[in-house]
């Protein structure tokens, strides 16, 4: 037998409508079935304040059960034989959920209540079981995206295409991080009420020919030659955002290594270095001028590392 939907949301008959509103509210966010996952006592008591709303937060609606002319389900009451029906009774089975009975019109106590703000606090997703009658939102996409080592610390725009067949524009930030997520809104699965859910993008780097990444720094071996490395001088360093003069210290070894502060990846929103490995490498092919004095060195200067 269905209840009274006054005492459902714990009113007086002669409560306001704002009483009404405030307290369908406070009920709906702590009943919502994604606050209770798996609690069927929660869910049927959130039905039936819904339904209860459903009813009172109408003011015709509402009005034709102060009088008896509809239960608390909104079916029609038909007097005589005796069985004339009180206000606030029902017959057989339970509050319906958010269309109850009423027919056409039966949601329009619902047109002042923001539902994206009550639903929106449990994720908009509704996908616990049991929420999926009461979100008005559509189900999240996911995605995965991967682009390159220079376009997540530059940033760019790069085209995805879904299974569906959609292509979507992503706007990828500056120092965007591998695992990141974008979220674009409205850009997932149509909605039962016509707002539909986000598609979110998760943002995969490609691997790099150049560099390897170690957390936000960047590490790669810098090939140098043979004056280089005895004399010392500047170099050039290949880096993502375009190459730079590095100052290579007299005597260097293959093996050492140089930072270029602030030239490296992103990571937990902090921009790392480059670690330049040098590498000591012979001409191709050899230098004949090279090649005499290392003989004459081995002969007269025998060295060994």
């Amino acid at each position: 037998m269905a209840g009274d939907p006054y005492k459902e949301l714990g009113v007086a008959r002669n409560a306001s409508a704002d009483e009404i509103k405030k307290a369908f509210r406070k009920l709906a966010k702590d009943l919502h079935p994604d606050k209770n996952p798996g609690d069927k006592a929660a869910e049927e008591r959130f039905k039936r304040v819904t339904a209860a709303f459903d009813l009172l937060g109408d003011k015709d609606k509402r009005a034709k059960f102060d009088r008896g002319e509809i239960d608390a389900d909104g079916r029609e009451q038909f007097r005589g034989f005796g069985g004339g029906a009180q206000p606030g009774g029902g017959g057989p089975g339970g509050f319906s959920g958010f269309g109850g009975a009423g027919g056409p019109g039966g949601r329009a106590g619902f047109e002042n209540i923001d539902l994206d703000e009550l639903f929106g606090m449990f994720g908009g997703q509704g996908r616990q079981r049991g929420a999926r009658d009461f979100t008005p939102k559509g189900q999240d996409v996911r995605a995965t995206l991967e682009i390159s080592l220079e376009d997540s610390i530059t940033g760019a725009t790069r085209r995805i295409q879904f299974s569906d067949g959609r292509t979507l524009d992503v706007t990828i930030p500056k120092g965007a991080g591998d695992g990141q997520v974008i979220r674009l809104r409205g850009q997932g699965a149509p909605g039962r009420m016509g707002e539909a859910g986000d598609a979110l993008i998760e943002l995969k780097i490609a691997e790099h020919p150049l560099y390897r990444r170690e957390g936000a720094d960047l590490e790669m071996d810098l090939p140098i030659s043979v004056p280089d490395a005895v004399l010392g001088g500047k170099v050039t360093v290949p880096t993502p955002e375009g190459r730079v003069s590095m100052t290579v210290p007299a005597g260097s070894n293959s093996g050492k290594v140089l930072r270029l502060k602030g030239r490296g990846g992103h990571a937990g929103g902090k921009r790392g270095d480059l670690l330049a490995r040098l590498v000591v490498t012979l001409p191709e092919p050899p230098d004949e001028a090279l090649t005499k004095f290392a003989e004459e060195w081995r002969t007269k200067r025998p060295y060994k590392p």
